[in-house]
């Protein structure tokens, strides 16, 4: 299938049911390991329920991994290079349990059979018709019932390498193995370091403020990765665990849900723009021939028919599309022209299948033949992702529309941020509807007014016979998603709705409001939700509301950081009660689930954030620095200290003073240009040239209205001081044109 990333080969962690598990494809041959206790009780299904301590790093295409688990006192810890054919592992144990090696083959693959042998002074694993020469340092003892199980007694530290057999071999059954070589351990190591070290510098880093966000949003998307055999590819869901009963999950080996993909393909985007199209690829390619994404599609149970959920698809697909690069010319149009005719499709499905009350959209469910649970409220809540919230309590489904009984203000301001996004992407893409969805927009906004509760002065789910919803959550924050109200009417919207009592306080947006009398501290009834809060801010920043979007962020990101400093967690949701235990599986809230990264996506837009009229870069107030965000260009960086420093690889962009504020910033290969808001009192600014300009070439350079010519420094850089406005454009061009009114 074109455009799958990763691709389906090599070794990788890619077996849904094992973190400590590595699965060669196409093959199907696992290795995997446990820990036996001394009275003979063997360990390996490592949760985040159970044993599973630490995820280190782990590249997109499985080239390094790391991870510790621990199981009867014992703690194991693996680093592991894959990718390919060779597989490299090495466990350091600590504790009384000996680590074991499981040879196996994963499910799904055909079940060829697997055997262990030894043979002329080698240790060789059969699979089917193809053999692999295993390399162990110490000498494994092969267990007495299954030989596939190799133990290593007391062993402080495990080697393990496999390659293919270079020619099929004549092969005797053996109990154990003493075959081991003395420099098996260090010619591992040798080859695990350098790639330990590549995937150092290959993985979003941040620090500062950002503590281990960076390790933290990437981590929950490369560890979630996994491939499903009937498939036969690569799917990213938000989580392991969730999808895999053997897990304790709800599917069989895997699921996909609609806006979790999108959301996870979102946070992919600055790991790999390829990862990430990959990602929105795998749901997209489920549209339906009626053009609705399903709410979810999965190995065992299916596709749900009947319903969707939130439309965010365009938003967050032009959103991950801006970041991939500094200007049209560098970042991914594989992504949009691969992704448009199906968001294109889902968008048209909504307004054919869910018209409710007033003439807005409203959450449904479609009556499926065979399907006894469809066409009923309790799926239709589930469309709106909020599968509990008390703002569909006392809702009811109407039977002749097949949707709720209120007009809901989260989804039709959805919808409008969609098509505002939608004609964006068509206009990228040079399609005439862009024209026809700019319009749509328009009329949606006009209509969306009836949204509006005058009585308490901010929008409010509507029922059908015209009253006002009592409930509140962030969804009525998502009109300045989709620049709904007037500024004026913003930002008294949004001060009243963050109020501590209400959505504000720590941790800020709740996803039911504190005063609301459905809140307890229980899923979409109060817990905070990484995907709620991310389509909130998102909203804050477009009318400029810093003092409560900076606030809201700094909050959720010691909440995140708390999370993964201390359980190696990225959240489901968060407790928004301090000192709750959300770890057991009675408390719904999955260990691992790549959307909970977008808490720390949100914290790195503060340094750096892809808007449509060009990137943003500021200082967050505090040291922090994001580097290896890669980019169409390259790996951007910001730094940010007693000044702001962009860099793209060893290239300085912007170098900055502490107040500065950097926006629509865009870089060509002929322009760079952008608005610079700075403290008049030190507006010392340098910008780096485009990548025409050599070092020591003369460049048109305009700030504000005044416009001269000057020569580009050793490093690439001009000097503008911007002392006079407050704020000014700048613009280095890369030739000197007549149109300017030259200054030296």
């Amino acid at each position: 299938m074109a455009g799958m990333v990763p691709v389906p080969s090599g070794w990788n962690t890619w077996d849904v049911q094992y973190h400590t598990g590595w699965v060669h494809l196409p093959s199907g041959l696992r290795l995997r390991f446990a820990l036996r206790a001394a009275s003979g009780a063997t360990f390996d299904g490592f949760t985040w329920r159970h044993g599973l301590v630490r995820l280190g790093p782990h590249t997109v295409d499985g080239g390094y991994a790391a991870v510790s688990v621990c199981a009867h006192d014992t703690e194991l810890a693996l680093r592991v290079r894959g990718g390919g054919d060779e597989l490299d592992v090495l466990a350091d144990r600590e504790g009384p349990a000996d680590p074991v090696l499981v040879v196996d083959e994963a499910p799904g693959f055909g079940g060829r059979p697997v055997a262990v042998r030894h043979e002329l002074g080698r240790l060789m694993v059969r699979h089917g018709d193809e053999d692999w020469v295993l390399e162990c340092a110490p000498a494994p003892i092969a267990d007495a019932d299954d030989p596939r199980r190799l133990v290593f007694p007391g062993a402080a530290t495990v080697a393990i390498a496999l390659r293919r057999a270079a020619t099929r071999a004549v092969t005797a059954d053996v109990a154990t193995a003493d075959v081991a070589t003395a420099d098996v351990a260090a010619a591992v190591a040798a080859r695990i370091e350098p790639a330990a070290a590549r995937a150092d510098v290959a993985l979003p880093r941040t620090s500062g403020w950002l503590g281990a966000a960076g390790d933290a949003m990437t981590r929950a998307l490369t560890w979630n990765t996994i491939y499903a055999p009937d498939l036969g590819r690569v799917l990213t869901p938000t989580s392991r665990d969730f999808v895999c009963r053997e897990r304790e999950g709800f599917y069989g080996r895997w699921a996909l849900h609609t806006w979790d993909s999108f959301f996870t393909g979102l946070v992919a985007a600055w790991v790999d723009p390829a990862y990430a199209e990959g990602i929105f690829d795998q749901i997209l390619s489920e549209a339906g021939g009626d053009g609705m994404l399903p709410n979810r599609v999965s190995d065992d149970k299916g596709r749900t028919d009947d319903r969707s959920q939130p439309p965010v698809g365009a938003y967050t697909v032009l959103k991950a599309y801006l970041g991939s690069g500094l200007s049209d010319q560098t970042r991914r149009g594989e992504l949009l022209t691969r992704a448009y005719p199906a968001l294109r499709d889902w968008h048209a499905w909504w307004t054919r299948a869910r018209q409710g009350p007033h003439g807005l959209l409203a959450w449904g469910s479609d009556p499926v033949d065979g399907d006894p649970e469809s066409a009923t409220l309790d799926r239709a809540k589930r469309e709106s992702g909020l599968d509990d919230s008390p703002m569909y309590d006392d809702a009811a489904l109407d039977p002749a529309t097949h949707t709720m009984n209120l007009a809901d203000v989260g989804l039709n301001a959805l919808y409008l941020a969609d098509t505002q996004a939608l004609a964006a992407i068509a206009g990228i893409l040079g399609d005439e509807a862009a024209e026809t969805l700019t319009r749509d927009a328009a009329r949606l906004a006009r209509h969306a007014a009836g949204l509006w509760d005058a009585d308490r002065g901010r929008y409010g789910n509507r029922w059908a016979d015209g009253r006002f919803s009592e409930h509140t959550s962030p969804t009525l924050l998502y009109p300045l998603l989709a620049g709904l109200p007037d500024p004026g009417p913003a930002g008294a919207l949004a001060e009243a709705l963050l109020d501590p009592a209400v959505l504000g306080g720590d941790p800020p947006l709740p996803s039911t409001a504190r005063d609301d009398p459905g809140f307890s501290t229980r899923y979409w009834r109060g817990r905070v939700w990484a995907p709620m809060a991310f389509l909130a801010v998102e909203g804050l920043r477009r009318y400029g509301l810093t003092g409560h979007s900076r606030s809201i962020v700094d909050a959720l990101l010691r909440l995140f950081l708390g999370e993964w400093t201390e359980h190696s967690h990225v959240r489901e949701n968060y407790p928004i009660v301090p000192g709750e235990d959300v770890r057991p599986l009675a408390a719904r809230s999955d260990g691992l689930m790549g959307w909970g990264g977008l808490l720390g996506y949100l914290a790195i837009q503060e340094l750096a954030d892809p808007r449509p009229e060009g990137w943003r870069f500021a200082h967050p107030g505090r040291p922090a620095s994001v580097e290896h965000l890669a980019l169409g260009e390259g790996s951007l960086g910001v730094r940010a200290a007693d000044r702001l420093t962009v860099t793209l690889g060893d290239r300085v962009l912007l170098d900055t003073p502490p107040g500065a504020v950097v926006t629509g910033y865009q870089r060509t290969t002929a322009e760079v240009r952008g608005v610079v808001t700075v403290d008049p009192s030190d507006g010392r600014l340098l910008v780096g040239v485009p990548p025409a300009v050599a070092p020591g070439e003369k460049v048109a350079v305009r700030v504000g209205d005044a416009t001269w010519i000057a020569e580009a420094d050793g490093h690439g850089l001009v000097r503008l001081e911007p002392c006079g406005p407050s704020a000014a454009e700048f613009s280095v061009r890369a030739a000197v044109t007549k149109e300017f009114s030259a200054k030296e």
